[in-house]
């Protein structure tokens, strides 16, 4: 295979990712009540608001002007991002949420081949695009696993699961048997 393909499909995945995991953050969000998502556990106080404010902020400025400027914008202001303001409400919350993904997703989709050569800065240190990409990416996997566990211990009993559920793996396997057949069989023989 010749490796601009390998950087397409790369780059293809990598936004599938990018998209799986604001899906997972925004399907565990909808699961708890306005007080939950606002609701903090243990000494370190950090809630679903508080992670998706943060991330929302940093995708804002990380991939703002990504390939032209540093990744840390000077109009950021990241200890604000683990602050609540008083009557902030939880649609001032998804509003920064969103438009730090529009901004990711705008970037991400506009990144070609030819990108992954380039150099980007994160405080001023150097990071080939790739690297900085995984960066964010290992980043928000992070944050995301956050955001679900928070939203499983409120949701308690209400929780709805979208990935396998336990005691579900035997007929879950056999379901993709039977769709993908004789590549399953050799794939994890």
């Amino acid at each position: 295979m010749h490796a601009e393909n390998v950087a397409e499909m790369w780059l293809v995945d990598i936004r599938a990712e990018f998209r799986r995991h604001k899906d997972t953050c925004d399907r565990a969000a909808r699961q708890v009540k306005d007080d939950q998502f606002f609701a903090t556990v243990g000494n370190y106080p950090m809630s679903i608001a508080l992670l998706m404010q943060h991330l929302g902020g940093n995708h804002r400025s990380r991939w703002r002007d990504f390939l032209t400027t540093d990744g840390e914008k000077r109009d950021r202001h990241r200890d604000r991002e683990f602050v609540i303001a008083e009557g902030t409400t939880r649609a001032d919350v998804e509003a920064v949420w969103e438009t730090g993904w529009t901004i990711a997703f705008e970037s991400l989709s506009a990144l070609t081949v030819s990108d992954l050569d380039k150099t980007v800065t994160i405080r001023g240190e150097p990071h080939r695009v790739p690297r900085a990409i995984q960066r964010s990416l290992t980043h928000l996997a992070y944050h995301s696993g956050q955001i679900v566990l928070l939203a499983r211990h409120f949701a308690d009993e209400r929780w709805q699961t979208w990935s396998v559920a336990p005691g579900q793996t035997d007929a879950y396997n056999a379901a993709m048997r039977a769709q993908y057949g004789d590549w399953w069989e050799r794939e994890n023989s």
